[in-house]
């Protein structure tokens, strides 16, 4: 396929709360796209009609319909059209639709080009003051109990700064469910990002936990966990640390690697609880 025939998927951040937020490149390239594949129809239709963009053909394309949605827009990406791929707010493939249309675009020869703008991750990171040179996503929690579980496990021992999403429904739960894990560790709970009631928790998690209500509260949470602090940690969470590594198929040297700099713990201190596990698989198989 020539590049002059080969479409482009333009995928566009929106605003996330404040429509001043809207780079002036996303809103012309709004205008300009034949289509945009939408999250939300309403929603973006309200987007185009305060900034006054009345041309796109806009397509509905969300979790539930986004399988069979990305074929057809592939296809018509593949006759040399423009479109946009946009969701309700923020950047399309972080914790929102948009991943296969990316991957289906790519497979059918089509240019995909990111239109950069708000997301809700960097904005609560830029103004948490924690490290960000290093920090680990997590985006919205499993809702499946045992699976919630070895999340909330996993953000607890992480080392590194954490970023967590959150329905106002399930906020208040998570922080107690943090809490109860590692309530010294300082964290930044950010909700109604840009919007007009905008609000900053900040403290440790036995601190904030008490500040939210449990009655819950309009518009979508951020919680951020600061670095872990470079506290002895107990031999149990190094073992749990190593488990999910070796479990996952690394070798006792490259978990314990990971572990060492995840948990501040000594790498020889990680190693030896590694070759304890596979000591006691042994046994047990033998």
């Amino acid at each position: 396929m020539g590049e002059e025939t080969r479409g482009i998927l333009y995928v566009v951040a929106t605003p996330i709360g404040n429509l001043e937020d809207a780079t002036l490149r996303a809103v012309r390239i709004l205008g300009e796209a034949r289509w945009i594949a939408a999250e939300d129809t309403r929603h973006t239709r309200k987007l185009l009609a305060h900034f006054g963009i009345r041309r796109p053909e806009v397509i509905s394309c969300f979790a539930g319909n986004e399988a069979r949605r990305a074929a057809r827009l592939a296809e018509r990406l593949s006759r040399g059209e423009t479109g946009a791929l946009v969701t309700d707010a923020g950047t399309p493939g972080i914790s929102d639709p948009g991943a296969r249309v990316v991957r289906a675009a790519l497979a059918a020869g089509a240019r995909v080009v990111p239109v950069p703008g708000p997301s809700a991750l960097t904005a609560a990171l830029s103004a948490a003051g924690f490290p960000a040179d290093r920090f680990v996503f997590l985006g919205f929690l499993p809702s499946r109990t045992r699976a919630r579980e070895e999340a909330l496990d996993r953000a607890a021992r992480e080392g590194d700064t954490v970023v967590i999403f959150e329905s106002p429904r399930r906020a208040a739960g998570t922080l107690a469910a943090l809490a109860t894990r590692a309530p010294a560790r300082e964290c930044a709970v950010f909700r109604e990002l840009t919007k007009l009631h905008e609000e900053a928790l900040r403290g440790t998690l036995a601190e904030v936990v008490a500040r939210v209500s449990r009655a819950g509260s309009p518009g979508e949470f951020v919680i951020v966990l600061g670095p872990a602090a470079a506290e002895a940690r107990s031999e149990a969470d190094v073992t749990a640390a190593m488990a999910e590594r070796i479990g996952q198929g690394e070798s006792p040297s490259e978990a314990a690697r990971e572990v060492a700099r995840r948990l501040h713990v000594s790498r020889a201190e990680a190693y030896r609880a590694g070759l304890a596990l596979r000591r006691r698989r042994v046994e047990r198989e033998g």
